[in-house]
């Protein structure tokens, strides 16, 4: 059912009370080329700079969070991000976010990048994720047919301050606690071993080579991840253990053949179709078909050659518009469905379109100036995730950005919303651990254990900052559905 009428002005972001000009002005100046002959500092010296860019923003300092006296409505920064998304899907996104303070705070990373803009920075900077709350942490199929743990979502990738995903990450943790009923010592538990996990990484990876950071990644099949946790450390109780079974398994059903009996059928003319499933799954005019279509000969000029000569061995049999998450709910976003060697080898490749990132506007302009924003995001997951999808790539569409991917290869989701105590613990661990791993990708990361350091003192600000943020988003999170009810913001209930 669709309630009320959007009447909210739009508003701009102001980036102008960013910390980063303010606390890291060397944000500001262009990438260094790179010098075979530059003299290496030591993984001790490089420590030491780290610690002190404490001086610049105190451990303790991230504890703070209060709205800034100029804080746009939250809402309207949302109609705002509204614009340009398909009309008839935007009640949609809203009612995905009113469900829960959870589902808002998954479909707000405009309104906290706001937020994050305005709060200390040390001036280390990273390819960030931009949108690494716990949800967006998974299972996937490797082209090796493994499953390993990591990061899965992109569409907001930069490069930016690594303490803002981690803000994202910690925050998320505290509000998918509260829905699940952890209170206020259990939340707090867990957003500590978050921490925990992303600075015991990041001291793991400071003493690493630089090969080993690159190629390094977490199996999700436990014969092989336990070796792993025992390494650092780690124990992995029966609970979390029993859990992260059943959803490797889910992975291993989830395959293109699963999908294809979930979604196609034959016709009577021999070729295959996609199921309409409103609204999640339509499909779409014959024009637009053709140009998705048409536009998969210039990704295909995105990919490595050995792939090309793979994707000549496949053609198109159908197109669908397919509605995905709650944040990207309205924007442009195609499944394709393939065939290779007959029907028993489909492909679905997914076409979505790449907006500017949540972050853009806090962040010099210097470094967002990407020819194509489908190609920032492909750019983006090949930096953080250590073992990526061989079928990333972008096109254009109307002269709208797009990036490909591959869909449903052996993935499956943490169920978030059912784990409660040392399975939630862990999974909240274990994120902290995987960003860690994807931010020395890119980043210094011995430089940021310098900063963290051994004690407690970043776990603990940032669990205070978290349980703050946590009651913003609950705020925020009624302003919606006051915005909803009031008939200011149209909005569609359904099941995501």
């Amino acid at each position: 059912m669709v309630r009320g009428n959007s009447i909210l002005a739009p508003v701009k972001p102001d980036s102008s009370p960013s910390k980063i000009a303010e606390l890291a002005p060397e944000f500001w100046q262009t990438q260094p080329t790179y010098h075979p002959r530059r003299p290496l500092e030591s993984v001790d010296s490089r420590v030491e700079k780290g610690r002190a860019l404490r001086e610049r923003a105190p451990r303790e300092a991230h504890a703070e969070w209060t709205p800034a006296p100029a804080r746009p409505d939250p809402v309207a920064i949302l109609v705002a991000g509204n614009q340009g998304r398909q009309e008839n899907l935007v009640p949609l996104r809203m009612g995905r976010m009113a469900a829960s303070p959870f589902a808002f705070l998954r479909g707000a990373a405009a309104v906290m990048a706001w937020d994050l803009a305005q709060t200390p920075i040390c001036g280390l900077e990273v390819a960030i994720d931009g949108d690494a709350h716990i949800n967006n942490f998974g299972l996937y199929g490797t082209p090796q047919r493994d499953v390993v743990i990591d990061l899965n979502d992109f569409d907001e990738a930069t490069l930016g301050p690594w303490e803002w995903d981690l803000k994202r990450l910690v925050a998320s943790v505290n509000v998918a606690g509260r829905e699940n009923g952890l209170n206020r010592k259990e939340r707090y538990s867990a957003v500590s071993g978050c921490v925990a996990g992303y600075a015991l990484n990041s001291q793991r990876l400071a003493q690493m080579g630089v090969l080993d950071i690159w190629s390094i990644f977490a199996y999700a099949d436990l014969e092989r991840l336990l070796p792993l946790l025992k390494q650092g450390g780690v124990e992995i109780g029966n609970k979390s253990q029993a859990v992260l079974r059943k959803t490797l398994a889910k992975a291993r059903r989830t395959t293109s053949q699963t999908l294809l009996a979930k979604v196609a059928r034959r016709q009577a003319d021999g070729g295959w179709r996609f199921i309409e499933e409103p609204p999640v799954l339509t499909h779409i005019d014959d024009e637009t078909k053709e140009k998705v279509i048409a536009s998969l000969v210039d990704y295909a000029e995105t990919v490595p050659d050995d792939l090309r000569y793979m994707l000549k061995r496949y053609s198109v049999a159908d197109v669908a518009h397919r509605v995905v998450g709650v944040g990207s709910v309205g924007v442009r976003a195609y499944l394709v469905l393939l065939f290779g060697n007959g029907d028993q080898d489909p492909l679905f490749l997914q076409v979505k379109e790449a907006l500017p990132p949540a972050h853009a506007p806090y962040l010099p302009s210097l470094k967002q100036r990407v020819a194509h924003e489908g190609h920032r995001v492909t750019r983006g997951q090949r930096f953080l995730q250590a073992m990526g999808d061989p079928f990333l790539g972008y096109t254009t569409i109307d002269d709208r950005h797009y990036f490909v991917r591959q869909m449903k290869n052996m993935k499956a989701a943490m169920p978030i919303e059912f784990l409660t105590g040392e399975p939630f613990e862990f999974w909240a661990w274990g994120c902290g651990a995987i960003l860690a791993r994807a931010h020395a990708r890119t980043g210094d990361a011995a430089k940021i254990a310098g900063y963290i350091g051994k004690g407690r003192l970043l776990s603990e600000s940032l669990a205070e900052f978290a349980e703050r943020y946590g009651d913003q988003t609950e705020k925020d999170h009624a302003a919606l559905v006051e915005a909803i009810e009031s008939g200011r913001v149209a909005a569609i209930q359904d099941e995501e």
